[in-house]
């Protein structure tokens, strides 16, 4: 029988969501984080981030941006259970 894995959030329980900037996209489509946004997030130069698009009713509604290395752990132990799976 397979292995459940329950997946967590990578920022916690109950996750908060708030407004913390808001930015512009120039006509090369590109767009810069603030600042203060990087620091709180831990965000460097050269890290990247994973582009997660929410759907609504099979649209596109918004997005989010999220490090690589969070969604690395946040798939990890999905992906464990799958691969242990193949091993029986």
């Amino acid at each position: 029988m397979p292995k459940k894995y329950k997946a967590k959030s990578s920022c916690g329980e109950p996750l908060c969501y708030k407004v913390s900037a808001v930015i512009a996209v120039d006509a090369r489509g590109q767009t810069v984080l603030p600042k203060d946004v990087r620091r709180r997030l831990g965000i460097a130069a050269g890290d990247k981030l994973a582009v997660i698009i929410h759907d609504s009713g099979g649209e596109a509604c918004c997005m989010s941006l999220m490090k690589i290395d969070n969604l690395s752990r946040m798939v990890r132990g999905p992906m464990r259970a799958i691969l242990q799976e193949g091993d029986v």
